[in-house]
């Protein structure tokens, strides 16, 4: 009997959760509204995916969030001309039951908590890829999941070097599969004829092009596009800048470090300085924008006197498969075998995305032989005692309520590690059963996934120049 009721149990979240899938996807297809349980994003979710996340939920609250009582707001969502915002079911749905007994009031609660997205109309914006790696390839996808009439930020093309027999189908053959972030979700078709890569609908011309300043974008039918430069070659507002010399160009932003006077990004931290004249932009770096964030709050809460940062990296693709020559010191070194130990810039960076902690930090590097997911240990003195507990806790209600609630993830997993991370939407997961603290010292662990944690990063700047941002409700 106990058996039948647990099936019994597990079929009925299964259905709720097929039920809602079609909502999910045409409330994003329509009107640009994603939505999430807690944080965990419900796009392209399986079924499997929308339980869990449903299951996540006890870890904030202390109980699970069950399907029949969340599914009530996906539908009265589906019933509202909201558009162009990223709402939390979860945090809806909660927060309505602890004050309601039964759903009658479902529609006009949601009409209230959601009026700021109502009606709400955004004008799409063309997007270039000029370079096409790790980086390049996940934006891509990042921005091909998100196909459909309300898309505001639109693949139009990418942009190579190279153009010899064989290269497109290489290039969409690795858009199509990749090794650690898995077969591409969706169809992707190659038209050799107009050099161009369809995927999932969305048209994509490859452009062969030896310098940004050399492709006329217009006789493609772009306009005031932003080019993102993945490719880390010019960093420096000259070299930038050549982007904005090619026909069809409004704006750049680079996917590394800059050079000189150019603003580094880390959404959640310092986006408000992004103006219109800006037209030249960083998105800083995976490290960079996993540990400010964090390294914000914990300022803002409890002060920092100073610390150090060590970097537990995978390797990149800059180091060698087997010992070779480099020009950087120990990087010749055979990165699938050895631990090397290098240089970061990332605790000189966060002073330039959060100029209070200029000159209180110190930093490291060690590359590991895994193929992504790194973490940042990070000693700090602070400038008032606290206790792991108050810490943990701090942190918690960070990732879940704060204006930080896009870039702080929380684990309180005894059992994670480095794999179980790959795929994460968040540039820094805080892991609180590592967390030290003595008095007016802590030590903190943070896991991030530096490809995609930091590729969804970048999604987020690129929104914010293009004037382009979902509302976040509630």
């Amino acid at each position: 009997m106990t058996a039948d009721k647990h099936l019994q149990s597990w079929q009925e979240r299964f259905e709720l959760a097929e039920a809602m899938q079609p909502l999910l996807g045409k409330l994003y297809r329509n009107q640009g509204v994603e939505v999430l349980i807690y944080g965990r994003p419900l796009l392209n979710a399986s079924t499997i995916d929308i339980t869990k996340a449903h299951r996540l939920v006890k870890k904030y609250e202390g109980d699970k969030l069950r399907l029949r009582d969340s599914f009530p707001f996906v539908e009265a969502l589906s019933r509202l001309n909201v558009k162009h915002a990223r709402v939390d079911i979860g945090k809806l749905a909660v927060n309505y039951w602890r004050n309601h007994t039964d759903g009658s009031e479902i529609d006009a609660y949601m009409a209230e908590q959601l009026a700021p997205a109502l009606n709400k109309e955004i004008e799409p914006r063309d997007v270039v890829l000029y370079g096409f790696g790790r980086i390049g390839r996940l934006l891509a996808r990042l921005l091909i999941e998100r196909t459909g009439v309300s898309n505001t930020m639109r693949l139009k093309a990418i942009v190579v070097r190279g153009g010899r027999d064989g290269d497109l189908e290489k290039r969409a053959s690795l858009l199509r599969r990749d090794s650690i972030h898995g077969p591409f979700n969706g169809s992707i078709e190659v038209d050799a004829e107009n050099n161009a890569i369809i995927a999932n609908g969305t048209y994509i011309q490859v452009i062969y092009a030896n310098s940004p300043d050399q492709v006329d974008y217009t006789q493609y039918g772009i306009d005031r596009a932003l080019v993102v430069d993945n490719t880390g070659i010019w960093k420096d507002e000259e070299g930038l800048g050549l982007h904005l010399k090619s026909k069809g160009v409004e704006k750049v932003l680079l996917t590394a470090p800059a050079k000189g006077e150019i603003k580094n990004i880390v959404h959640g931290v310092n986006d408000s300085m992004i103006t219109e004249q800006d037209n030249i932009l960083s998105a800083a770096s995976c490290t960079t924008n996993a540990i400010t964030p964090v390294l914000k709050a914990v300022y803002d809460k409890f002060g920092i006197r100073s610390g150090h940062v060590e970097t537990v990296h995978s390797y990149t693709n800059d180091q060698n498969l087997i010992d070779n020559y480099h020009k950087a010191e120990r990087r010749g070194r055979s990165a699938p075998l050895n631990m090397v130990i290098t240089s970061t810039g990332a605790a000189k960076a966060v002073s330039k995305a959060f100029p209070e902690l200029k000159g209180k930090l110190t930093g490291n590097a060690i590359r590991v032989p895994t193929p992504n997911v790194s973490m940042a240990i990070m000693n700090l003195n602070l400038e008032q005692a606290t206790t792991r507990e108050e810490m943990n806790e701090f942190l918690r209600w960070t990732a879940l309520h704060s204006d930080l609630q896009n870039q702080i993830d929380y684990t309180a997993s005894t059992e994670i590690v480095s794999t179980d991370l790959v795929g994460s939407r968040f540039p820094g997961i805080v892991d609180s059963e590592a967390t030290i603290v003595d008095e007016d010292r802590a030590v903190l662990y943070v896991w991030y996934d530096n490809e995609f944690g930091y590729s969804c990063q970048v999604m987020h700047v690129m929104q914010e120049i293009l004037q382009v941002t979902n509302v976040v409700l509630p």
